[in-house]
This record gives C-alpha cells, structure tokens and sequence, in this order.
C-alpha cells in the first residue's frame, strides 16, 4: 500500500546535499522548478496501545516542526515532525491533504539531485521519515534523482483493488527546481500523473508545481508542462522507468498508454486514494502492519 508520490519543482529554496556513495548526475532538466510525488502507504502497528480517532479531513491545521534523531546515513536516523507543544506527528495522518483552491501539501522525502532512499517509514509509530533499507543495508538510487520527490499526506493506495484503466495493476501500499530540504513542507498544484507499474505494483506518480516558483501562475494543466519545461514529463517517465537496471532488474512499466495523464487524471487519482486512506483509518479496511499513530 502506497500514498501519493509526488514530484515537485520550486526555485527559492536551496538545500545541502547529501552525501552518497553514488556521483551525481546532471541532467539536463536540472534548472526546472517541477516536483513530483507519488501516493504510498504507511505500514504501522495497529495495537491498541496507539489507536486513536481519525477523521477525513486534518486533524488540524498544523504548524510543525522537525527533529532530528541519529546521523544521517545511518540504521538509526529519523526525522521526526512536532508540533508547537513538542508533540509528535504523523506526516502522513496529520498533515492536512488540501490546502484548499486547488492546492495541496507536499512533503519532501527525498530532495533534488541526491541518491538516498528516504521515506515515510509507515510500520513506525508517528511516521517519522528514515532511510529505506534492503537485507540490513542503506539503500540509494543508482544515481541521483534529479527532482524534489516526495509524498501527499492522507493518501493510500490501497493493494487490494485493481485500476481497470492501468492493466489491472494493484495498488502498492505506499501512503521537483531548486533543491528542498527533507521534512519541508511545500504548497503545490497537481498537474500531471504517471501511472508506473512496478513488479506488477501500481506506484502512482503525480508531477506537480510549488506555488513558490516564479511559473506557477502559468503552468496549471499538462500542457502548460511541456510549454514551460519542455521535455520534462519525458525525462521523469525514463527515470522512473530505468533506475533498477544497475542493479540488474527489468525496467519498470507505465500504463496510460506509457503517457503521462492530464490534471483532472491526477486529481481523480488523488481523490482516490484520499478515500482509501480515509477508509484505512476508520479501520473500514484492516491495517494489518501499518501504523495508524
């Protein structure tokens, strides 16, 4: 189960890179201000001991913070989210989907032009974000991703239905341009979606824009995409589609026709999954290991 992923570009802010073991790569999409994130899921315990209600729409309007606990790079980081009185929060329950008019938050997990693995570790209590692991390993990209890529809050895919209109695939069970920082929490408009099918798994991918960049006024559609950052749907697609081949995996495949879908596409996909995840939390669908804290 997965939430929305989603990729996102805005140009005023910068952010330290991290560290990897992987050289960069430029790309030459590198100076768009586009993000993308997709939809994935948390997978947290659901004993009793961390119940708590849940409605559909956010809990509040949060103003939040974030702390850090452990190196990073290491089996130990986590970024957690608090608010003003300390508390920790979910970003993945307790962050607010819509922002209203259109717009919705997006939180980096993984910032432009880096190579770590980081995400919303959804079997953990509070959803901090960590960096994923394979086999008690760190994992990272083959080579960095070369946009602000990160999630949609109170979004989930939900594994037991399938998308008639993207070959029957299943939901993952998963809940873009200057470079952010992890944990940051940006205001963009949905544009564009990818539907990547990943060993069977449907992983969407949602191209959006952050209010802050000086085009947002101008790009409000797919099409505006491809005026203003001509190349780039193309470029996230091929990205998405190759970056396990170093590791000697197929590529991966799109639906939709290997296209990327218009906006009213993607916020049909995101309205879909808000009422997934909103069914998860009224415990409408079982938890099983995700973490509903």
């Amino acid at each position: 189960m997965a939430t929305a992923r989603v990729l996102t570009a805005a140009n005023t802010s910068c952010l330290i890179s991290k560290t990897t073991s992987f050289r960069a790569k430029q790309s030459p999409y590198s100076n768009t201000s586009l993000c993308f994130t997709r939809r994935r899921a948390a997978s947290l315990s659901s004993s009793s001991s961390s119940r708590r209600p849940f409605n559909c729409t956010a809990i509040y309007n949060p103003d939040v913070q974030i702390k850090e606990e452990g190196q990073p790079e290491t089996l130990d980081y986590r970024l957690f989210f608090v608010d003003r009185s300390g508390q920790k929060v979910s970003p993945w329950h307790d962050i607010p989907l819509q922002v209203g008019d259109g717009v919705f938050n997006f939180v980096v997990e993984i910032p432009k032009e880096s190579s770590a693995k980081m995400e919303v570790a959804t079997d953990e209590p509070h959803t901090p974000i960590k960096q994923d692991t394979k086999k008690g390993k760190l994992r990272y990209y083959p080579y960095n991703i070369n946009w602000n890529y990160g999630l949609l809050p109170q979004t989930w895919e939900d594994p037991s239905l399938a998308n008639n209109e993207v070959e029957g695939a299943f939901g993952d069970n998963d809940p873009g341009d200057s470079r952010r920082k992890i944990g940051e929490i940006l205001k963009v408009k949905p544009l564009a979606a990818l539907a990547m099918i990943d060993e069977g798994e449907l992983d969407w991918k949602i191209v959006a824009i952050s209010l802050d960049d000086p085009r947002a006024s101008l790009v409000n559609d797919i099409d505006d995409v491809e005026k203003h950052f001509p190349g780039t749907l193309t470029a996230i697609r091929d990205w998405f589609r190759d970056y396990k081949i170093p590791d000697g995996k197929p590529a991966n495949k799109f639906g939709l026709g290997n296209k990327a879908a218009n906006k009213d596409y993607a916020l049909k996909v995101i309205t879909e999954t808000n009422e997934s995840w909103a069914k998860l939390v009224k415990r409408s669908i079982p938890a099983g290991d995700l973490s509903l804290a």
